[in-house]
């Protein structure tokens, strides 16, 4: 394990990218770790983002000292969470969102 100071945007995400697992207490992590397939043991007792736990690779484990440490020891001996990245984390949100705009413009004009 190492620990870090803070890291701009790009550092963190190479970083995690090659990661066996990401420790947090951050909801950014939980998505981006989701989104790279790396296992994420998040250490708060809740989510603003419950797509990442329900589909993805992270894990509430709270701020108990012996959950955290279960959850390390199940990842290190590749019984941790897989996940998958849920629908539509394609890379294509701005063209959906234009084509419905588009749409919306085109049915407003008729």
């Amino acid at each position: 394990m190492v620990m870090l100071p803070p890291q701009g945007y790009l550092e963190m995400v190479g970083l995690m990218s090659g990661a066996t697992m990401v420790l947090t207490d951050s909801g950014g992590l939980q998505e981006e770790t989701t989104a790279l397939g790396v296992p994420c043991l998040t250490m708060r007792e809740n989510t603003e983002r419950p797509i990442t736990v329900e589909q993805g690779t992270n894990t509430m484990v709270g701020r108990d000292p012996q959950a955290i440490l279960n959850g390390v020891a199940e990842i290190l001996r590749g019984e941790g969470k897989r996940g998958r990245v849920p629908e539509y984390w394609d890379g294509h949100a701005a063209d959906r969102i234009a084509a419905d705009l588009w749409q919306w413009l085109r049915a407003g004009a008729q």
